[in-house]
């Protein structure tokens, strides 16, 4: 278990579900440039895990349907020269990304009424600008 991909105290993406591709990166070069492939894609099959508990997988995959395939969640990431850190970089994301869409959603916004002194700065502010608005006005004959 030490070896999973931790995403919170008590939840870990075994590594065995991982799924990685390799290809060149893009980008500018002259001669002899990016002729390792450093480029990595990780793949990680979110409908069929079962590193997730049941309700939290569905959450995520009511939240992350728009960046799923087929139930797969692709991560790419190639900003860095080596395979290895691109590696690291790709685990990362997916953490974060599954760490986000598993998160509870947040508490719904409590209703509040302004104050008195809210409301009587506001409608101060109403007569100063309707005033100054119409100092502006040419003078009627």
């Amino acid at each position: 278990m030490d070896d999973d991909l931790r995403v919170t105290d008590d939840i870990a993406l075994p590594r065995a579900e991982l799924g990685w591709r390799f290809s060149r990166s893009g980008g500018p070069g002259g001669q002899s440039v990016n002729t390792t492939d450093s480029r990595v894609e990780l793949r990680f099959d979110l409908a069929a895990t079962q590193a997730l508990p049941e309700p939290l997988k569905e959450r995520a995959l009511l939240r992350l349907a728009n960046r799923l395939v087929d139930g797969v969640l692709s991560i790419v990431a190639s900003e860095h020269r080596s395979q290895l850190q691109n590696r690291r970089a790709a685990e990362e994301r997916l953490v974060a990304v599954i760490a986000q869409a598993i998160a509870p959603p947040p508490r719904p916004r409590k209703r509040t009424k302004p104050s008195k002194g809210a409301i009587e700065r506001r409608l101060t502010d109403k007569r100063r600008t309707a005033l100054r608005k119409q100092e502006r006005r040419r003078p009627q004959d």
